[in-house]
């Protein structure tokens, strides 16, 4: 297991929504709207001998100015279960990460709430739980 890589696969699958950044790493400075990686846990000894080892993720997906009514209407395309705005469907669309992972699944969406770049402006932020299965 190699968990840039299984952050880079995620990062891959996002990017398959148009117009949206995804990002591996926490980024200085994000171009929205973003997807950003962050890994929450690792649960090893998952099955015998090493077999199965559980990887936790949040993705942090940022839209735009929390003021703006288009932001929310993003958000909504992004929460949705199917289509081309799908956060949900891209992650899943190769849910071996590019062959770095037994498996994938986006477990739920939460937290929509306000977020500040330091950038003097208030952004529109979601969050995405996100479990990988690997070796």
């Amino acid at each position: 297991m190699n968990i840039t890589d299984i952050r880079d696969g995620l990062e891959a699958n996002l990017e398959t929504i148009t117009g949206l950044r995804g990002y591996s790493e926490i980024p200085d400075n994000p171009s929205i709207p973003a997807a950003i990686v962050n890994l929450d846990s690792v649960n090893y000894h998952q099955a015998f001998k090493n077999g199965l080892i559980e990887l936790n993720f949040t993705i942090t997906v940022i839209v735009g100015r929390f003021s703006a009514r288009s932001s929310q209407q993003k958000l909504n395309d992004f929460a949705d279960n199917s289509g081309d705005s799908s956060i949900r469907a891209a992650i899943e669309s190769d849910r071996t990460l590019g062959g770095n992972a037994f498996d994938c699944v986006v477990q739920t969406m939460s937290g929509i709430s306000n977020i500040d770049l330091n950038d003097g402006n208030n952004y529109l932020a979601t969050e995405f739980s996100v479990i990988a299965y690997a070796n």
